[in-house]
């Protein structure tokens, strides 16, 4: 198979409770709606992020789209992500460039000349990952669809034998429990905003299970308009909070040039960055196991394209003054919430976020969405990807009655929900990462008497 190939299926009408495939897509309308939600989705994690770091926000979100255009091309339209600023980078990069914040980031170009290396490495890992995990050969017709026919060589199993359905379900549980803490004890300062992302949560509730059609699909983003109305007529109108605040919309440009920096390439900045890439590589596996689960496709012959795809999008994305970039759990919650998982709508969402990485006044209006909606916009999306975890070990019959299996999921849960960490000099590899490969090393440490 050539690197970079994709097709698409003609639209086609959305059925209720009917699930839309990867290489299918809806109508460009509805498409182009679904694409809104993935933005709003993937937004405030991706402009947290560098704001954490000093980095302009505005080349956070350009990135984040050109990113996700390069995975698309790169993995041949077969895997339905998104790709946004990565949190793994922001203790190493404020180490590395001395950030004590708030404001841009005195020494950015230290930090992005280590995010360029971090994505090399990503990108060799990925290219070795697809010279050893399968061998393509040609495209034949199955049961009405095109799928790509796989030579069995001698390592072509060797990701399955790596991950098998106990760890894979426990590393897409370990994600969304992973991120429960941020919406809890990050986005409601007080005890109001804390009613507020129940009310949101049990608005998306309500029109997941009340509604029909593209309403019912569109549950995060119709969830999280009426619960922001909400809010307004509490807060702007009968005084129960803090209002939401509409002059950054107003005072904004509507278009304007992000501010872009060039990497300086510093040995001490790339040794501590570079390491990230094992965790990038954690936390992508993890989310192609986890919409492989979702989809019922095998991606595992996609694993390296989509490590390639993550790490060029990171090199091009540091070269410019953004972010490490990574696939994004909360847009694989979205997909699970929706059933919808064409990667046409990404395109879309890709495009999308390159507009509004060049105007200010769109981003104003997403950032203006109150931090407590936001919050009970992520309890539902994170807990979605834990339950997707679960699914998988109910949907491969894993047997719990086993001890090793048992001790498999148990332990690595606890590390990645606690952010268990381990210290490598100034590389600390925690949550995700430890989890991930605890709950690999686990298995072969309990595998060996078998």
């Amino acid at each position: 198979m050539a690197l970079f190939q994709w097709t698409e299926k003609p639209a086609r009408t959305l059925n209720a409770g009917g699930v839309i495939a990867p290489d299918e897509r809806l109508p460009w309308p509805q498409t182009t709606v679904m694409g809104v939600q993935h933005v709003i989705a993937m937004f405030g994690a991706t402009v947290l992020a560098p704001l954490l770091m000093g980095f302009d926000p505005n080349v956070a979100i350009l990135m984040s789209g050109i990113g996700t255009l390069i995975f698309f091309f790169i993995t041949g339209g077969k895997v339905p992500s998104y790709l946004g600023s990565s949190f793994a980078f922001i203790g190493v990069v404020i180490a590395a460039s001395g950030y004590a914040g708030p404001g841009p980031n005195a020494n950015l170009g230290v930090a992005l000349g280590g995010i360029v290396i971090c994505g090399l490495v990503y990108t060799v890992i990925g290219f070795i990952v697809h010279a050893t995990n399968v061998k393509h050969t040609k495209s034949t017709p199955m049961a009405g669809m095109e799928v790509d026919e796989v030579e069995e060589g001698a390592a072509v199993h060797w990701i399955e034998r790596l991950m098998p359905p106990v760890v894979t379900g426990t590393v897409v549980a370990v994600i969304g429990l992973n991120l429960a803490a941020i919406p809890i004890k990050n986005m409601a300062p007080t005890g109001f905003d804390a009613w507020m992302q129940a009310v949101t949560f049990i608005s998306v509730g309500l029109v997941a299970v009340y509604t029909r059609g593209m309403t019912q699909r569109l549950l995060i983003l119709v969830g999280l308009i009426a619960a922001s109305l909400i809010y307004a007529v509490l807060t702007n109108g009968l005084g129960l909070g803090k209002p939401i605040d509409v002059s950054g919309i107003a005072n904004a440009p509507w278009f304007g040039l992000p501010t872009f920096a060039a990497p300086v390439f510093q040995a001490q900045a790339i040794l501590l960055i570079a390491p990230v890439a094992l965790i990038l590589v954690a936390e992508n596996l993890g989310h192609i196991k986890a919409v492989s689960a979702m989809t019922g496709r095998d991606l595992n012959p996609y694993l390296g394209k989509a490590f390639i795809g993550d790490g060029v999008a990171t090199m091009v994305s540091g070269a410019s003054g953004g972010t490490g970039v990574t696939t994004y759990a909360e847009n694989i919650g979205v997909m699970a919430a929706t059933k919808i998982y064409s990667t046409a709508m990404f395109v879309v969402a890709a495009c999308i976020a390159i507009v509004l990485g060049f105007s200010p006044k769109f981003g104003a209006l997403i950032q203006a969405i109150p931090l407590a909606v936001m919050g009970g916009v992520s309890i539902v999306v994170f807990g979605l990807i834990a339950v997707a975890g679960a699914k998988i070990w109910v949907d491969n019959k894993v047997d719990f009655s086993d001890n090793r299996n048992l001790l498999v999921a148990a332990i690595p849960i606890i590390l990645g929900t606690g952010e268990y960490t381990l210290k490598f000099g100034q590389f600390g590899l925690g949550g995700i990462g430890t989890a991930t490969f605890g709950a690999i090393f686990l298995y072969w440490l309990l595998s060996r008497r078998r």
